[in-house]
Order: structure tokens, then C-alpha cells, then sequence
């Protein structure tokens, strides 16, 4: 998928710290995802439902250790 273009951004909860991960919501209902400290290198690009999942999932502390 073309990246070229997306407007990436971090959650407003990632503070100071350079070690965040940025999202840029894409066409046709894509979510990108990509390390911050390397905008350059790979993304990771994923369906809404997908995102949405995963996302509540944190929220529900499915991935907690």
C-alpha cells in the first residue's frame, strides 16, 4: 500500500517519549502503523475491524502480562 501522503500521528497519551508507535488512518478503511523513531522504515498496515479489535483489546487488558 502507498504510504506516500498519510498523516501520521501519535495518541495524545504517549507523552514526552520518542518511543511511540504513530497511526495514520488510510483509504479504503486501512489503518497504518509505524515506529516513530524510524517514520522512514516499515509500516504495518491493517483493516479497520482489525485495528478496532486490537485496540480493544488493550483497553481490556487482553495483552496485560
Amino acid at each position: 500500500m502507498d504510504l506516500v501522503g498519510a498523516v501520521w500521528f501519535k495518541s495524545s497519551r504517549s507523552g514526552a517519549g520518542k518511543e511511540c508507535v504513530e497511526v495514520a488512518f488510510l483509504p479504503a478503511g486501512r489503518v497504518g502503523v509505524r515506529d516513530s523513531k524510524n517514520p522512514g522504515g516499515p509500516a504495518l498496515t491493517f483493516a479497520a475491524s482489525e485495528w478496532t479489535s486490537f485496540t480493544a483489546g488493550i483497553g481490556n487488558g487482553l495483552f496485560e502480562l
